[in-house]
C-alpha cells in the first residue's frame, strides 16, 4: 500500500492559517491517509474526523491531549495504541476496523459514547473508570460473554451487543440502573435472567434471533413496567403463536 503522508503545511493551507494553536477542528475523512503523525503538533485539536482512511495506528495522536471527539471509522487499525492519554475524549468511534482488543479505552475517564462495532474484539475490558459512559456499541464482534466489565457503569443508557456470540447475560447488567435500550439480537441466548428486573427503566429490548425456547425464559419481562418495545422474533418461542400471544408485548425494534 502506497504511503499517503499528511503534512503540517497541508493542514495549515486548508485552515487558512499560520497558527497551529488556532486549529481546533479537522475533517480529514476520505483521504486515503496512511500517516497522520504531523497532528502531534496540533495540541489544541478538540474534534478530529479521520473516517475512511488507511491508518494502521494512532501513535501520532498521543500529543493531542485536548481532543474531545474522535472518529476513525473504516481504517485498518489493529490497535488503539496512542489514545491512552487522551483523557478529555467524550466521544470515540472506531467502528469497522480490525481491532482485536479495547484495553486502551480503560483510561479514558470522560468518555460518554464508545462505538467499536464491526471489529475483531473477543472480550470487553474492565471499564470501571468510565463513570460517565452512557452509550456502548460493540455489535458484530466475536464477544462471548459480558462478565463483570460493566459492573461500575451506572450511567449506561444504551448497550448494543447484537451479532456477537453471547450465550448468557447473567447478572452482568444489574448495576446499569439507568439502562433504557438493550440490543442483543443474533446471539445464542437461551433465557433472560431474573436480574434484568433491576433494569427498571428499560424501554427498548431486542433479543431477536436468539435461542429462547419457552415462556420461562421470558418471565422477567413481567417486571419491566417501563418496557415499550420488545423484539423476540426469530427465537423458537416466537414460532409458537400461542406462546407469543401469552407474552402479550411482542413488538419490533429496528435493528442497527
Amino acid at each position: 500500500m502506497a504511503t499517503n503522508l499528511l503534512t503540517v503545511e497541508q493542514v495549515l493551507k486548508e485552515k487558512k492559517t499560520h497558527d497551529l494553536d488556532s486549529v481546533k477542528e479537522l475533517n480529514l475523512s476520505h483521504r486515503a491517509l496512511t500517516d497522520v503523525s504531523c497532528l502531534s503538533k496540533f495540541r489544541n485539536l478538540e474534534k478530529l474526523d479521520l473516517r475512511f482512511n488507511n491508518l494502521t495506528d494512532l501513535q501520532g495522536l498521543s500529543s493531542c491531549v485536548n481532543l474531545k471527539w474522535l472518529s476513525v471509522v473504516e481504517n485498518k487499525l489493529q490497535s488503539l495504541n496512542g489514545i491512552q492519554g487522551l483523557t478529555k475524549l467524550t466521544v470515540l468511534n472506531a467502528g469497522k476496523n480490525k481491532l482485536k482488543s479495547m484495553n486502551e479505552i480503560s483510561s479514558l475517564v470522560n468518555l460518554r459514547a464508545l462505538i467499536l462495532n464491526d471489529n475483531e474484539i473477543s472480550s470487553i475490558c474492565k471499564l470501571d473508570l468510565l463513570k460517565d459512559l452512557n452509550s456502548l456499541v460493540l455489535s458484530r464482534n466475536p464477544i462471548s460473554e459480558i462478565g463483570d466489565s460493566l459492573s461500575k457503569l451506572k450511567n449506561l443508557s444504551k448497550i448494543s451487543l447484537s451479532d456477537c456470540r453471547i450465550k448468557v447475560i447473567g447478572s452482568s447488567l444489574k448495576s446499569c440502573s439507568d439502562l433504557k435500550e438493550l440490543r442483543l439480537a443474533n446471539n445464542e441466548i437461551k433465557t433472560l435472567p431474573a436480574e434484568l428486573a433491576l433494569n427498571k427503566r428499560l424501554l427498548n429490548l431486542d433479543v431477536g434471533n436468539n435461542m429462547i425456547t419457552s415462556l420461562s425464559g421470558l418471565e422477567v419481562l413481567g417486571t419491566l413496567s417501563c418496557l415499550r418495545n420488545l423484539n423476540i422474533r426469530g427465537n423458537p418461542i416466537s414460532d409458537n403463536e400461542k406462546s407469543a400471544k401469552k407474552c402479550n408485548c411482542v413488538g419490533v425494534i429496528k435493528q442497527e
